[in-house]
């Protein structure tokens, strides 16, 4: 057995971003309807949808509604770009994206690193890259 360093460094098996939103509504329809993503739990406060919980294949995303606690005009989305890889057509995937009212900021592109990607803009502003491997 291959001994563990120490002190043993940081070992994780996921992450999921959190995106904090202007319109919960919005956002969760627009990752639903627009991206594909299908929700998986739904969370409310005092009768008021504030969060979602949204997967696709095993990529979790948590949405959340913005207090407003840093005011109503904080810009969300700047300086933050999720990269996703699928195995799906990129292309087929774009063009279905884009029948669902999806804009493509980026169409599909041959990458110098060996995959294929298009890029979209959520409601708030976050990037999101799709890419996947290029067949060799």
């Amino acid at each position: 057995m291959h001994e563990r360093k120490q002190p043993e460094t940081l070992r994780l098996r996921s992450v999921m971003p959190a995106l904090t939103v202007n319109d919960i509504a919005a956002s969760l329809a627009w990752y639903r309807d627009v991206l594909g993503f299908l929700v998986t739990r739904e969370m409310q406060h005092e009768g008021k949808l504030v969060g979602a919980l949204l997967k696709a294949g095993t990529v979790e995303l948590l949405l959340s509604q913005d207090n407003f606690a840093k005011g109503r005009d904080r810009q969300k989305g700047v300086g933050l770009r999720l990269y996703a890889v699928t195995g799906q057509d990129i292309d087929q995937l774009a063009e279905a994206i884009a029948s669902r009212g999806g804009v493509l900021v980026q169409p599909p592109k041959d990458q110098p690193w060996g995959t294929r990607d298009f890029a979209v803009t959520d409601p708030d502003g976050f990037q999101i890259s799709i890419s996947a491997p290029m067949a060799q």
